[in-house]
């Protein structure tokens, strides 16, 4: 099929790679425009965008896409279809309905569940079992149109944001290259009312740990939150990302360390943190976090 795509950062390559392998005809890459990165702070190209130019595809970043011209320029391309993955500008009506089969989504969550911006780190914050992907005709709502395939994935009990990311980019990719061969049998399924919950934007604000909270509640938060933003302490005055963890055994004052290991009290039950970041330093396993930086029992995060 001739495909536009339309991503932008590292978890919408695969994707993209899937499709080209697949054999479909990219006419043309859409994603975000290079912003400044780095020390220097210069303008870097998204993650999509270098992956496109490695591939000798052509790439536009428009900053919207509701202007006539803009409009007419993705209608000439006359594609089948568009397929978006995390692309970060809502589309207008008239880009929907441009390619011949519409534009499809690949949504990582189990919809309607986790609709909007941060499904994978909600449905970890949310202690949910499972979560999934969805294949969705894309529509004016967010996150509304029928589904034409779903697979649904364990959360494991110590998983982090960064690997269930990447292991719904790999599925993502699997599933919209057997919903291309398979388009004129899939069946779209209408979306329930019952169920429909929304996956805001992590706020930074949201990233600091209340040990005054139950130890499931503080685990999810630090395991939803990394890497980015990353869930955090102060000690000192010196402020600690925390980047793992998993439930551990013991009791105390709601921010006590319990041992040697790192085991922390909680409003009830304890974590055991598991990986550390100090600032301006590179993510740490425990053991090695502690020769550098000894939080001994009895201290106080």
């Amino acid at each position: 099929m001739r495909v536009i795509f339309m991503g932008t950062p590292e978890f919408s390559v695969p994707v993209l790679e899937a499709l080209v392998a697949a054999g479909h005809e990219i006419a043309c890459v859409y994603c975000q425009p290079p912003r400044p990165a780095g020390r220097g702070k210069k303008d870097r190209p998204t993650p999509v965008h270098a992956r496109a130019q490695e591939l000798g595809l052509e790439v536009r970043h428009p900053v919207s896409l509701k202007g006539d011209e803009a409009q007419a320029e993705f209608a000439a391309l006359e594609a089948d279809i568009a397929v978006v993955v995390a692309y970060g500008l809502i589309l207008p009506q008239a880009v929907l309905d441009a390619p011949k089969f519409g534009c499809l989504n690949i949504h990582a969550s189990l919809l309607p569940r986790w609709r909007g911006a941060a499904p994978i780190h909600r449905a970890i914050m949310a202690g949910d079992a499972e979560t999934g992907v969805c294949i969705m005709q894309m529509e004016a709502g967010l996150d509304t149109g029928p589904v034409l395939l779903r697979e649904a994935v364990e959360i494991g009990a110590e998983e982090v944001t960064a690997g269930l990311h990447d292991r719904l980019s790999e599925l993502g990719a699997r599933l919209i290259v057997e919903a291309l061969e398979r388009l004129p049998e899939l069946e779209p399924e209408v979306q329930p009312e019952d169920g429909v919950s929304y996956a805001s934007k992590i706020d930074k604000g949201e990233a600091r740990v209340d040990w005054n909270c139950p130890a499931e509640e503080v685990d999810r938060l630090i395991r939803g939150l990394s890497p980015f933003p990353g869930a955090f302490v102060e000690v000192e005055g010196e402020r600690l990302k925390l980047l793992a963890s998993r439930l551990g055994e013991g009791q105390g004052r709601p921010g006590e360390v319990l041992d040697d290991a790192l085991t922390v009290a909680c409003g009830q039950g304890a974590v055991q943190l598991l990986r550390l970041q100090r600032a301006g330093k590179g993510a740490q396993d425990a053991e090695e976090f502690l020769r550098g930086r000894p939080l001994l029992k009895g201290a106080q995060l």
